[in-house]
């Protein structure tokens, strides 16, 4: 029995029976029919133009070929799967072929052969995990001395760099700095922060990006084309996602989903990703936003029977809920978010209604619960103990669901409020208005009123003002008409009516505090001051007449608009709270200190005032 090698894993027993039969077998599994390449080596670039998604690197070395500007060194970065490998092996085929088109290898000359078949040794390639020793760099430099057998340049290529040990970094620094003239080294790295400055320095760098999910999926369905598949635009567009910006781990998905089918359908590749599918997700989801933890667990019961991964479930719901954030605190959120236009309708509708601090409890719940589920332990319990906390946020004693239970509180209490009229509460006794002053200047002095809404006072009927003066309209509103333009006088029922609603508010002392928050300058000049409700006015009385000028500043007005807002729960228009000439001499004769020292003159004891 004779014993043929076709390959180094392959053997083939050979006997005087079946010759002929074997060696056939033998002669086709060596040209190649038996073996299958993958497709992200198949179908990987060979010309800078087909690279997909990285134009800054591909246009910049492509020029620095064309005028002949090349560096001794390079320093490729980025995440995996995006074109580091590729690129530097089609550096080193530019850089040597004898017929090179615009920066692009020809690939039909001896060089671009010779490289692609391994037949020429000038091209370097060396796995920095595995050789990353002293001694691997010292042999490195000696054979970098040598000029190339075929070639014009000896290229070294050297992926993941950054797990060269430091002694290795040293050695390279002064070859990397200096190398012969026939040297170029391309240097790949995921982790480019490990490098030592010295290496980073010695290196034009280039920094590749996540491929955009729309290049990505245009460039599988060519793929497919090619390969004599039919794939639907959801579908690539699904592939892209899950791919997170590596473009091999997009073809790596594309592999398997060939291997199920050659018409690959969004339901496909679902399947062939060990997705839970959108239908589930968006159950799942809506049963956390609702609270409704059994339908909760009962859709996880589901899944975990159909053999879902719960770690790949739990890292769904939290690209669903980073949707959710994207769309309700960004203008437009629609060139991020990879997914088809109905999904993003229904992300939409779900997202506007859902609270943020609710989002970001359930983005901290399920990340703290993928990182418990890869540390050991039972992924099913943590994904049910996870779902039960955002279902039931009193379970959770975290800071997240703290603040979703206070926001939820405020909501209720701010809902409360605009359903019912604020309480109540008996009003100050009303005034009867006395007689009109007969002197001038008490006229002038009891018509001055401070005005910080409006330029002008709006008019008032001629009878003198009762408790109070209302008061007068915003800005943004035109001011009422002088009686003598209407050609008769302001009706007395409207007054009389917004005098008689006045009512103290009792909530003032919390919205001062509000304001103390904003500002202790503005909050001190309230101090002592109370507030009174009147239909849609608050109308305040400030003993303090730097008050009214800080409200006659429009961003102090609006302070102090959002602080009763923010108590109250509705939005009042601001007002001044004057009282009458009368009440104002009552107050005065009933002044305790004045009716103190009037007692102690009257008994005879000096009082000195000043």
């Amino acid at each position: 029995m004779q014993v043929v090698s076709v390959r180094p894993h392959i053997l083939l027993h050979v006997s005087s029976l079946g010759d002929a039969v074997l060696l056939s077998v033998y002669w086709w599994v060596k040209a190649g029919e038996f073996v299958y390449q993958v497709l992200y080596r198949k179908w990987r670039p060979q010309r800078f133009s087909d690279v997909v998604g990285q134009p800054q690197v591909t246009t910049t070395l492509k020029n620095e070929l064309i005028s002949g500007r090349l560096a001794h060194a390079y320093l490729f970065t980025g995440s995996r799967g995006t074109g580091k490998t590729t690129c530097a092996k089609i550096m080193a085929k530019a850089v040597n072929c004898l017929n090179p088109q615009e920066g692009d290898p020809c690939g039909e000359c001896d060089i671009c052969r010779g490289l692609e078949n391994g037949s020429i040794l000038d091209v370097v390639e060396i796995d920095a995990a595995s050789n990353n020793g002293v001694e691997n760099i010292r042999s490195l430099r000696e054979e970098a001395n040598f000029t190339p057998a075929a070639a014009k340049y000896r290229v070294y290529i050297i992926d993941e760099v950054h797990m060269l040990s430091i002694g290795a970094f040293n050695a390279l620094l002064k070859t990397l700095e200096e190398p012969p003239a026939h040297v170029i080294f391309i240097l790949a790295t995921t982790e480019v922060h490990k490098l030592p400055a010295t290496i980073l320095s010695r290196c034009q760098r280039f920094d590749f990006r996540r491929i955009a999910p729309k290049d990505m999926a245009e460039r599988l369905e060519y793929i497919a084309a090619e390969e004599n598949a039919q794939m639907e635009p959801q579908a690539s567009l699904l592939l892209a996602r899950l791919a997170d910006g590596a473009l091999r781990d997009a073809l790596s998905l594309l592999d398997q989903c060939l291997g199920r089918g050659r018409n690959i359908t969004v339901d496909l590749v679902t399947q062939t990703a060990g997705l839970a599918g959108r239908a589930h997700l968006f159950q799942l989801a809506d049963s956390i936003t609702q609270k409704d933890s059994g339908t909760a667990l009962r859709v996880i019961d589901e899944l975990y029977c159909a053999s879902k991964d719960m770690a790949r479930l739990c890292e769904e719901l939290s690209g669903y809920f980073r949707s959710l954030m994207l769309i309700k605190t960004m203008k437009d959120a629609r060139d991020i978010l990879a997914v088809p236009d109905e999904e993003y309708e229904a992300l939409s509708a779900r997202a506007l209604p859902c609270p943020l601090p609710v989002i970001l409890h359930s983005l901290d719940t399920l990340q703290d619960a993928l990182e418990r589920m890869y540390r050991g332990g039972s992924r099913r319990i943590e994904m049910e103990m996870a779902i039960l906390r955002l279902c039931t946020p009193e379970l959770d004693n975290s800071m997240d669901a703290l603040v979703r239970r206070i926001a939820s509180l405020e909501r209720r209490n701010t809902a409360a409020a605009e359903r019912s009229p604020l309480p109540t509460q008996s009003a100050p006794p009303v005034r009867e208005p006395s007689p009109p002053q007969s002197s001038p200047a008490a006229l002038q002095k009891e018509e001055t009123v401070p005005a910080f809404l409006t330029d002008a006072a709006p008019s008032v009927s001629p009878e003198p003002p009762p408790s109070y003066v209302p008061p007068e309209p915003p800005r943004h509103l035109e001011p009422e008409e002088p009686a003598s333009a209407k050609g008769n006088t302001t009706p007395a029922a409207s007054m009389e009516d917004l005098q008689n609603s006045a009512q103290r508010l009792a909530s003032w002392p919390e919205i001062l505090q509000v304001l103390k928050e904003y500002s202790r300058v503005v909050a001190a000049s309230f101090t002592g001051s109370t507030a009174y409700v009147s239909g849609e006015y608050v109308l305040i009385d400030a003993p303090s007449p730097t008050a009214f000028e800080l409200l006659r500043r429009p961003a102090q007005r609006d302070k102090m608009r959002d602080a009763i807002k923010q108590v109250t729960g509705r939005t009042y228009k601001l007002g001044p709270y004057k009282k009458s000439q009368p009440e104002q001499q009552e107050n005065q004769e009933r002044d305790p200190l004045k009716a103190l020292a009037e007692s102690a003159q009257a008994a005879g004891i000096p009082v000195i005032q000043k």
